[in-house]
């Protein structure tokens, strides 16, 4: 059995704050403003798709270096009312596999009302949790589905979860949570479906969106010259549908959609390698450990949990929190000679 580690990142206390303007937003140096916050809650997860964990799932993270959830709603609130921010998602791993789940998000609607609550998911089990989810106060959910064979899901996930999956997706649905969203990874083992995978989710009333694979696997084996491209998909959907573009909902969207067969329904495209909208970024990321990180790409990470636990106010916490996405990067680099994966997978991440 390989080793995998969680990675490594350059975990620091603070950055710098220097030149940064008077500003209580999440500006970095280049005009940007986060305003969409990612948490991720657990490193868990009940699959095991060849692209973000390998196949024995990720090094467990001791329970005292999670965040717990009063914890996670603390920092939603600071990022709210003294940050700015507008819209949080909840990730994981995959974030069911917390069971105080409702809490968290129960905690959230009472401290910053009328925020929406999104996850990203993978749907396993979810048919049984969809409701509670939704009384507690999540808004909508992502759903990441690569297939919707049987046989060629279960390769990729390392599991034949299809059924509880696709149960999930219509749970979801009857629970109102909505838009409802599949996000569908672009590799070369997919890129014959993603046609049926597009009149599937048409059929369910469900927006289909496809990413473009990043090198953000536990395995690193992730090389450009294997990647499908958003150019690529377009001329396989294309075979099936008539697409008819229609740009993005709004300038930060990573999405750039397409109507299908003159709409209503709709395809996106998340082209973050080949067309990439690092200028227009508005993220922000809180590790399951408590760190935030600016970038998917940047292994540098400010702690947290250390100084909340440390008796930080409000205030500190949010300083420091600036200061980590002052620092913010200007891209990811995927293009540049010297460009190196970061030591995190996305399943150490949070999507």
């Amino acid at each position: 059995m390989t080793s995998v580690s969680l990675g490594v990142p350059a975990v620091r206390a603070a950055a710098s704050l220097d030149g940064r303007p008077d500003t209580p937003e999440l500006v970095d140096r280049f005009g940007r403003i986060a305003r969409d916050l990612r948490v991720s809650i657990t490193e868990k997860c009940s699959l095991r798709c060849t692209y973000c964990m390998p196949e024995e799932g990720l090094p467990p993270i001791p329970a005292q270096n999670l965040l717990d959830a009063d914890e996670i709603v603390r920092l939603v609130r600071i990022a709210v009312h003294e940050l700015g921010v507008r819209e949080v998602r909840f990730t994981g791993g995959e974030p069911l596999m917390r069971a105080d789940l409702e809490r968290i998000l129960a905690g959230c609607v009472r401290e910053v009302p009328g925020i929406p609550l999104a996850m990203t998911t993978n749907a396993v089990g979810l048919e049984h949790r969809a409701q509670r989810l939704a009384e507690a106060g999540l808004t909508r959910v992502n759903v990441s589905l690569d297939s919707i064979d049987r046989e060629h899901f279960a390769r990729l996930t390392r599991r034949d979860r299809l059924p509880s999956v696709l149960a999930g997706i219509r749970a979801a649905a009857e629970a109102g949570l909505a838009p409802l969203k599949v996000n569908a990874v672009l590799m070369p083992e997919t890129v014959a479906g993603a046609a049926d995978l597009l009149e599937w989710c048409v059929a369910e009333g469900a927006q289909l969106r496809f990413i473009e694979e990043m090198p953000l696997d536990a395995d690193h084996e992730w090389a450009r010259a294997n990647m499908v491209t958003a150019e690529q998909l377009l001329g396989v959907l294309g075979a099936r549908f008539d697409l008819t573009e229609a740009g993005r909902e709004d300038p930060s969207a990573p999405a750039e959609t397409w109507l299908v067969d003159g709409g209503p329904a709709t395809v996106g495209i998340i082209a973050s390698v080949t067309r990439s909208f690092c200028s227009d970024c508005d993220r922000t990321r809180l590790t399951a450990e408590g760190t935030v990180r600016s970038c998917l790409f940047s292994d540098s990470e400010v702690d947290l949990r250390a100084a909340l636990r440390g008796g930080a106010t409000d205030h500190d916490l949010a300083q420091l929190w600036r200061g980590a996405m002052w620092n913010k990067w200007a891209g990811h680099g995927i293009d540049a000679a010297d460009f190196t994966p970061p030591e995190r997978s996305m399943g150490a991440i949070g999507g």
